[in-house]
């Protein structure tokens, strides 16, 4: 079988992630006055300690305090130790805590507007997808998240069906049990004739251990980690979607800061940290699929042009349901996934 491979053009991506880091100023100092309070920020991930993004959280919370002259400082809190994954958002909104990575497709219909680059076929990598995305969202953010302070978004590299059962057509999932990894993928497994098992990336093995599920879309080296490639067999070798997140603070955290405190934490909120704070996961994750298919036991599955075309009309109803969850909040659907996928192909990650 001939295979027709479509994956990211990384060197692009990078080239213009290290234009645009360059051209921050990241490391720019901040003058903070001595008297400027403490600020001590909680925050708070529900991946496990071995996750690139909790170094990368450590880093960013690093550079700010060296940047405010120590008057902010980070406490990182992985693995759901402040709260559920599904509660982040409101955990920041509420307080429980400062800054929280946010999956925002883990709450159907609360969020329609950003679930636009979850669409399948949309995102085609993570590294000049995150840079994309964020600049996109940003115009949404304060009307979708407003009762938080939007800070950056990013997309992982993109993930894919992994399995008991082999997966290669769109109507092989017809009467399978799958954990979705966010809305708009588990709209996707009903289109197709599957049924939905909710359950957080923590609680994902077990549920495929007890025969609860007998597939997951997930990324790429992220199933070893959390230990998935124990209870799957096949992986289908295809970018079929990605997944949004937030990395939001709570509102009177950042209210309370000082000018020159606000400065620092505007600095780290950013287009440029949004890639910079992602780029370890996305580096992490594509080294994954090199991976898989050296892991004994598996099957990573490839397809072919006409294969990957069948998909892509089976997955087409997704975007007219997510332009009408748009409209019901009285949002233009054409114009805001216009826009989304004009920056993603400035950013040579359209697919």
């Amino acid at each position: 079988m001939t295979t027709t491979r479509r994956f990211p053009s990384r060197r692009a991506a990078t080239l213009a992630l290290g234009t645009i880091l360059a051209g921050a100023g990241l490391a720019a100092a901040t003058a903070v006055k001595a008297q400027d309070k403490t600020i001590t920020l909680r925050i708070s991930l529900w991946v496990p300690p071995a996750h690139p993004l909790v170094q990368a959280a450590k880093d960013w919370a690093a550079d700010m305090e060296k940047q405010s002259s120590g008057t902010i400082k980070g406490m990182i809190f992985p693995a759901e130790q402040l709260g559920k994954a599904f509660d982040h958002y409101d955990m920041v909104r509420d307080g429980i805590a400062d800054v929280g990575y946010v999956s925002p497709g883990y709450q159907p219909g609360r969020f329609p507007i950003i679930n636009a680059a979850q669409l399948p076929f949309t995102v085609s990598n993570a590294k000049g997808g995150s840079l994309a995305v964020d600049a996109w969202y940003r115009k949404y953010a304060p009307k979708e998240m407003g009762d938080t302070h939007f800070c950056l978004a990013f997309v992982h590299d993109p993930g894919t069906f992994h399995s008991k059962k082999k997966i290669v057509l769109p109507g092989d999932v017809k009467g399978l049990k799958v954990r979705p990894a966010q809305v708009t993928v588990g709209e996707m497994v009903t289109t197709l004739g599957g049924t939905n098992v909710q359950a957080s990336a923590p609680e994902s093995r077990d549920a495929l251990e007890r025969g609860v599920a007998d597939a997951i879309t997930f990324r790429w080296n992220s199933i070893f980690l959390f230990g998935i490639e124990k209870v799957t067999k096949f992986s289908l070798d295809v970018p079929l979607y990605t997944t949004a997140y937030t990395w939001t603070m709570n509102k009177a955290t950042y209210d309370g800061a000082s000018a020159a405190q606000k400065k620092v934490i505007d600095d780290h909120c950013n287009n440029a940290w949004a890639a910079k704070l992602s780029a370890p996961w996305t580096d992490f994750e594509f080294a994954g699929r090199e991976r898989m298919k050296k892991a004994p036991g598996h099957e990573v599955v490839e397809l072919d042009a006409a294969q990957i075309e069948a998909w892509r009309a089976a997955v087409k109803p997704l975007q007219e349901r997510w332009a009408e969850s748009v409209k019901k909040v009285g949002g233009d659907p054409e114009a805001i996934l216009g826009e989304l996928k004009a920056g993603l192909k400035k950013a040579d990650a359209s697919f």
